[in-house]
């Protein structure tokens, strides 16, 4: 069974009566939402940047309930950190908060739950590659393939440049809401 018919299948029964329906509509909901995972290296910066950003998008047209929004890393090294602190001001500069986000690792489960894996650069797409196999689904992407200059998200790790992240993190993420609006 995979992991989205274990979920379903240990989703108990409605029983009868006017609580039923309110847990059946938010079990519906919740079913019918997109589930977006945003993928870096370590997710203590782009993706978390990413993944904030696109809440904010989101909440301001309107469409809260109908996402689901979360980062991952491709590896183990910033597991439980918080987000960097130039990333999280970055945020801030631009009135997101980002309270309460530590580092995780992508599990192979996430592949079969989300609807949508982007990933930063072209490494974290070799990766997500890795562990998944392929792609059957057609679920993996860049950020930056929902933009008009396609490519790497720039990695503020290595640059100290979270402007220059800022930038792509919003226009990829702006394009990805276009580009979902549309379907």
């Amino acid at each position: 069974m995979t992991y989205l018919e274990n979920k379903i299948a240990a989703v108990p029964e409605p029983v009868e009566g006017p609580a039923s329906t309110t847990i059946k509509q938010i079990n519906d909901q919740h079913f019918n939402m997109i589930k977006i995972l945003f993928i870096c290296h370590g997710n203590i910066c782009r993706s978390p940047m990413a993944e904030f950003v696109m809440k904010h998008l989101v909440k301001e047209a309107g469409l809260s309930e109908q996402f689901e929004i979360a980062s991952a890393a491709t590896s183990t090294e910033e597991i439980g950190n918080p987000v960097y602190p130039p990333a999280r001001r970055k945020l801030a500069e631009h009135g997101i908060g980002c309270e309460g986000k530590t580092a995780r690792q992508m599990t192979r489960q996430d592949y079969a739950y989300y609807d949508y894996i982007i990933a930063m650069d072209r490494n974290n797409l070799r990766n997500l590659k890795r562990m998944f196999g392929k792609d059957t689904d057609h679920k993996i992407s860049l950020l930056m393939d929902y933009t008009h200059r396609p490519g790497d998200v720039a990695d503020p790790w290595y640059t100290g440049n979270f402007e220059a992240t800022w930038v792509d993190v919003l226009e990829g993420c702006k394009g990805l809401l276009s580009y979902l609006n549309k379907q």
